[in-house]
């Protein structure tokens, strides 16, 4: 069973605009209310390529009950830990540009961090734990180091994307895969990467690390994959983007819904890319429908 971690899920509550006028009166065109998180996305768009998969993470009030409703309407299973404050609601604001007001979430007890710990101590090698997302203001940045941990005295593999702290954090105990974008590796390492080389070998130096594969989210110039054996760069078809919230985790769960098929290392890539692709040309995140369009347009090249 592949296992999606969301430690501080959201309600997105996306508003779009003709222009947003800052310190102004602004009037929204269409609103939309999505079940958000990094995770919770991961499984939703492992749902749309009919993969199942289980949300672990924490939720409360309302909008935790508004949360696990949306996921089992989708037939997407919930064995969330039920937290007294309320999950955070988050505003995207889309006019000229794209605006992000996203609150700290609630507050987490010992209790409720053993509760999680628990239910993964209790998975196997035959299981895939996806950890993705921020934390909750009241939990300290171990946690991912936590979990990575049980992960790897069970021998169950792991996929993690999230910001520098917690991702570095796991990275002695062998992550399947990671995913940052060109942004976040620069702020990693404090540099600036001018091309595709100088990301190559900062790829290369995580895996000396303990990551297994680097996947590296270039944004409308494409993707790099780095493997052990190879190292893939993705070219994405031309299109307007309209939304690119998700657009990252539609990736991850695109290359895991490609592994879950049994394709291979290529196919999955081509995949992953063509998910997180559909999704930013979308208000939400991607249908099957729109993720096959965009599959024969990503070209794929060996450039190792």
């Amino acid at each position: 069973m592949i296992y999606t971690i969301t430690l501080n899920p959201s309600i997105d509550y996306v508003m779009f605009t003709e222009k947003f006028n800052l310190g102004g009166l602004n009037r929204s065109k269409t609103t939309y209310k999505f079940a958000g998180g990094k995770g919770i996305n991961v499984s939703r768009v492992l749902n749309t390529h009919g993969i199942q998969s289980t949300a672990l993470g924490y939720v409360g009030g309302f909008p935790g009950q508004f949360i696990e409703n949306e996921l089992n309407q989708a037939g997407i299973e919930t064995k969330f830990i039920q937290v007294d404050d309320d999950t955070r609601i988050n505003v995207k604001l889309k006019g000229d540009t794209e605006t992000e007001i996203n609150a700290p979430g609630p507050q987490i007890s010992a209790a409720n961090r053993e509760a999680l710990l628990s239910q993964i101590k209790k998975l196997t090698s035959e299981d895939l734990v996806v950890l993705s997302g921020s934390i909750p203001s009241s939990m300290d940045q171990l946690i991912y180091k936590e979990i990575a941990e049980i992960c790897e005295q069970n021998q169950i593999s792991f996929i993690v994307d999230a910001e520098k702290a917690l991702l570095q954090s796991v990275f002695p105990y062998q992550p399947e895969l990671i995913k940052p974008n060109k942004v976040e590796l620069e702020e990693m390492f404090g540099a600036t990467l001018n091309n595709d080389a100088e990301m190559i070998a900062i790829a290369h130096q995580l895996q000396a690390q303990g990551v297994k594969n680097v996947m590296i989210s270039l944004g409308g110039e494409g993707a790099l994959l780095i493997t052990k054996e190879a190292v893939y760069k993705a070219t994405v078809p031309n299109g307007k983007v309209v939304n690119t919230v998700g657009s990252g985790d539609s990736t991850v769960a695109g290359f895991i819904a490609g592994s879950s098929q049994g394709l291979d290392i290529e196919m999955c890539f081509r995949l992953a890319v063509a998910s997180g692709t559909a999704t930013a040309f979308t208000e939400d995140l991607a249908t099957k429908t729109q993720i096959d369009e965009i599959v024969p347009q990503i070209k794929i090249e060996q450039i190792n």
